[in-house]
């Protein structure tokens, strides 16, 4: 099993920033694409930002210019930079990793438990 832990949440002002954590735990050989998700009330979860174990990087559109997403592979660790926040970017984030290589077992599609980041005055 491929365990994703996030953190860095919370509540924050408009125009605020914050910064999203998420590691995988495990004796990890290799993770491919990771990505953040986000899902508010009543709507349905959608891709926030991607980046390849190489590096390269999108975005969704609402978020470009505002958020970065970065990875530091030795810790098996995506980043989340979160700035000039507005109250439609309040959802619950979800981190994700398309596929991930432990010893000779391949999972693919694992989710993080979510972390509730919420943009208010």
């Amino acid at each position: 099993q491929v365990q994703l832990v996030e953190s860095g949440g919370g509540l924050v002002q408009p125009g605020g920033s914050l910064r999203l954590s998420c590691t995988a735990n495990g004796n990890i050989f290799r993770i491919d694409t990771m990505a953040w998700y986000r899902q508010a009330p009543g709507k349905q979860r959608e891709l926030v930002a991607g980046i390849t174990s190489a590096g390269d990087t999108n975005y969704a559109d609402p978020v470009k210019g505002r958020f970065t997403i970065s990875r530091d592979n030795a810790k098996n660790t995506v980043y989340l930079q979160m700035n000039s926040l507005v109250p439609e970017d309040t959802a619950v984030y979800y981190c994700n990793a398309d596929r991930t290589i432990i010893g000779t077992v391949t999972y693919f599609g694992s989710w993080g438990q979510g972390t509730q980041v919420t943009v208010s005055s």
